[in-house]
């Protein structure tokens, strides 16, 4: 086969068979979020490389979405949380329009979960309180970044502003919190667990929010 060297021919013909595990509707959780907890330690168990990656898909008010990787920092019966500075894209869309979807990528399992809900602003507490147990670079970098922002065209700018505050702040091991940072909370209306099986015949078992019970349904692949 003549190679393409615009890569398409090796794109095209990139596959593999999924035959690692097998999802039944009737062995999966009654609730969910049992269901991730089950799927979430196994990714652990696995040494799945950033198993608390995901991916965050926003929108403005005007339907416009963007997506990029962001990291769980918890998740419980209230929902699923992260952290971001809040003047960047995603934190103000999430502001403006409090809606988004997140998706786990666990290639190692041939896993992947969907979940789509309403958004929540963590209090200043809580956001504080977590802020402060990361590390104290993490404090000064969150600090130091303008996020989203346009920049000078090279690090000169952010490096200058990091050894100042490491200055400002070399006695403090615990920085105060910016105005502009904290946290966010994704409160599930579904989710989809999806594996991986032979032929592309995958496994998809799909969660839909109908007041406190969840309906379970199996999806064609």
């Amino acid at each position: 086969m003549r190679k393409d060297t615009s890569g398409g021919s090796l794109i095209e013909n990139l596959r593999k068979d999924y035959r690692v595990s097998t999802l039944e509707i009737g062995n999966s959780k009654a609730n969910p979020l049992d269901q991730f907890k089950i799927w979430f330690e196994e990714a652990l168990k696995a040494e799945v490389p950033e198993p608390n990656a995901m991916t965050l898909a926003t929108a403005s008010p005007q339907g416009i979405p963007s997506a990029r990787i962001v990291l769980l920092k918890k998740y419980d019966k209230e929902g699923f949380v992260f952290y971001t500075n809040y003047e960047s894209r995603k934190g103000k869309e999430l502001l403006l329009n409090p809606q988004a979807a997140l998706v786990f990528c666990w290639l190692d399992l041939q896993r992947q979960v969907r979940i789509e809900g309403r958004v929540e602003k963590l209090s200043e507490a809580a956001s504080l309180a977590y802020f402060q147990s990361r590390p104290k670079s993490s404090q000064i970098g969150a600090w130091v970044s303008n996020q989203s922002q346009p920049t000078k065209g090279d690090r000169s700018e952010l490096e200058a502003k990091e050894v100042e505050l490491k200055e400002r702040f070399k006695d403090a091991e615990q920085l105060p919190l910016p105005d502009n940072w904290g946290g966010f909370r994704i409160v599930p209306t579904n989710y989809e667990f999806w594996q991986g099986r032979t032929s592309r015949l995958h496994d998809r078992i799909f969660y839909k929010k109908d007041e406190e019970n969840w309906e379970k349904i199996r999806l064609a692949p």
